[in-house]
């Protein structure tokens, strides 16, 4: 008995439909991507803080753009020793062509990486090893600075 070979036939419509689907999208997710970048690359997004709306900038990085691929996210950043917000990520970014430690400054957006933590500085701190850079607050980040947990939304801007 012979087999007959299977040419996909039908079997291939639902993969085609799908491929067809992607490149209608993605055109349309690379517009959206492409409005919230400004002149030099660089994604704007918004921190929403109950009723307040805080504007920062991610850099042109892989894992900054790794982070932005996340978005939006609601979470609830922790103080940490008075000197940063932090909220479990769940995972690791792509820290490609980072450098290994980072010296954060006050309204900077970091991960650090071995607890997979984004950390949202309030304050300066010294170089940290696994601490990585994804951007920065646009002004003040007074509406996080708070003993108690602080609710977020964090999205791309519009």
């Amino acid at each position: 008995m012979q087999r007959r070979r299977d040419t996909g036939g039908d079997m291939n419509r639902p993969a085609a439909a799908l491929t067809a689907l992607c490149l209608t999208l993605a055109p349309a997710a690379q517009a959206a991507q492409d409005q919230t970048m400004n002149e030099d690359g660089k994604m704007k997004i918004d921190v929403i803080v109950e009723t307040e709306t805080l504007s920062a900038t991610l850099d042109d990085s892989a894992p900054a753009r790794d982070f932005a691929a996340m978005l939006p996210l609601e979470l609830s950043l922790s103080d940490f020793h008075g000197i940063e917000k932090v909220a479990d990520l769940g995972r690791q970014l792509d820290n490609s062509g980072m450098p290994k430690a980072y010296e954060p400054k006050a309204g900077d957006i970091t991960q650090y990486r071995p607890w997979s933590n984004l950390a949202i500085f309030l304050k300066p701190f010294q170089s940290s090893a696994g601490l990585i850079r994804l951007g920065q607050f646009d002004g003040p980040v007074d509406a996080l600075d708070r003993a108690s947990d602080v609710p977020v939304r964090i999205q791309l801007a519009d």
